[in-house]
This record gives C-alpha cells, structure tokens and sequence, in this order.
C-alpha cells in the first residue's frame, strides 16, 4: 500500500521545495500544485466556480501520480507519493475568498485518505511570484491558524514544520521515518 504524505501550509511556506526535495530523499515521485499550471494557463482572475474546475485537477493529478508510483517496476521497500496541495486547502481557498466552498471539495475530504500531513509554517521569508497573493503577515497568520484548526480537528496525524530549509527538511524526514517504522 502507498503511503500518501500531503504537505499542506499557506502560498509561499516552501511546500513544493519540501516535496521535492523528500521525492528525492526516498527516491519517489511526488505530485504537484495542478493550481499552478491552471492560473497560468488561463490567468490568474478565476472564479467561484474555477476553483472547482481546479480541485477537480488536483484529484486527477494525485490519481496519475499515485499510479505511477504504484507501476513502478522498482519501488522502495514502502511507496510513498508527497503530495503537494490537498482538498483542505481547496476549502481554505473558496472560503477565505469567496466565504463558502463547493460540496464536491467537502465530500472529497470526507472520502480520501492520507498518512500524514507535513504542516509548513509561515516562518520562512514570503517570495514573490506571479500567482501569490498574500505578501502581508497578518493575512500569512490568519491561513495559518485556520490550517492549523482544520489539522487539530481531523484523525490523521501532522506535524509543524518550521525552521529554514535545512531544519525543514531534517523534520519532515523525521516524521517520515515514524510513519513508516510505526505503520510498516
């Protein structure tokens, strides 16, 4: 069985560096933001009903890539796909901008299953980038802390994930190793 690892945090806390970089660690594939692609391919003005179209990508991207960790023909001793993005933060997204989520989004996370949240904090320096939105750091709290709820009130396990680069990765890699000492 595959384990499924999320890295969840608000825009800019090194989500994609820190799934990149455990993808590599443990020699394994690691499923991108589809949101990304999406914005630059069809702007960066989207809609209620874009986001839907984007959580709807998202699922199909994870789908792909948990398919191919699963068919490869040399896998480590336990699968793994990190997964950057889920639909917590799809939720996040529609409500924080447009004050209510889609119901398809709300009964994806009632359904899925994950191992292990990777939660990155705000306490690395905000980059900007064509597609972030959220340069201030009360706004970068805020997420945060309703990341943070949403994490406390749900069975799977997570763990913060703080420091630089370097204290990020040793950290995530830690919680790694217990997931799969523990559970394997």
């Amino acid at each position: 069985m595959t384990r499924k690892i999320v890295i969840i945090g608000p825009e800019s806390t090194g989500k994609s560096t820190l799934s990149e970089q455990l993808a590599a660690h443990y020699q394994t594939r690691w499923c991108p933001e589809f949101a990304r692609e999406y914005l630059l391919k069809n702007g960066t003005a989207y809609t209620f009903e874009d986001l839907e179209t984007i959580a709807r990508g998202q699922l199909s991207l994870e789908e792909e890539y948990l398919r191919q960790v699963e068919d490869n023909q040399n896998p480590p001793q336990q699968p793994i796909l990190f997964i950057d993005t889920d639909m917590y933060v799809m939720k996040v997204w529609c409500e924080y901008v447009f004050g209510q989520c889609h119901q398809f989004i709300l009964d994806e996370i009632v359904s899925r299953r994950y191992d292990l949240y990777l939660f990155c904090n705000v306490d690395l320096p905000w980059v900007a980038d064509e597609l972030r939105e959220y340069p201030d750091e009360e706004p970068r709290r805020e997420l945060y802390h309703i990341y943070k709820d949403l994490l406390i009130n749900q069975p799977v396990p997570w763990i913060d994930i703080s420091g630089d680069y370097d204290q990020r990765l040793q950290t995530a890699i830690s919680a790694v190793d217990a997931l799969l000492n523990t559970n394997g």
